[in-house]
């Protein structure tokens, strides 16, 4: 995994601890939700009007509407490569009164193929702006994908 410079003291507003977690805790359940197949869980953790550079899709998508639609555009199941386990880490999380920026690495790990063996991670680097809301819950209004390492393709492979 990259390592992960220390960011600079004094140099960020930072969040406290319960809010940072309160922040972070909303990504972890939409990558759990993303692994239980829970479209509605993830949606719960999204604004509606969200916005969101997809990793594997050219244009900025607007809204919910764009997002199924991409949804529905993706691989079905049995196409490519099997993700085995999603983790996000190393985390940065910044709060501005109602608004948080958060930075993030999320690792996706491939089963084994058995004509090709071990596949290779896949390492992505996300930034997302939550806004909370009136009811106190924070949601991302934005998400930025951006894959540094493509993943799924056997070990040794360049």
């Amino acid at each position: 995994m990259p390592a992960f410079p220390s960011p600079p003291v004094g140099a960020r507003p930072g969040a406290a601890p319960e809010t940072a977690a309160d922040v972070w805790r909303v990504i972890t359940t939409m990558y759990e939700a993303y692994s239980a197949g829970d479209r509605a869980r993830i949606d719960a953790c999204l604004d509606p009007e969200a916005t969101v550079w997809d990793s594997g899709t050219a244009g900025l998508l607007f809204g919910k509407p764009d997002l199924d639609r991409v949804r529905e555009e993706r691989p079905a199941a049995g196409e490519g490569p099997v993700e085995a386990g999603l983790e996000p880490y190393g985390q940065v999380v910044d709060v501005f009164g109602d608004i948080a920026v958060l930075r993030f690495w999320l690792r996706v790990d491939f089963a084994p193929d058995p004509s090709a063996g071990e596949l290779r991670p896949e390492l992505v680097r996300n930034t997302a702006v939550l806004r909370q809301g009136a009811d106190a819950r924070w949601r991302i209004v934005h998400l930025h994908e951006d894959v540094q390492q493509p993943g799924g393709a056997p070990l040794g492979d360049d």
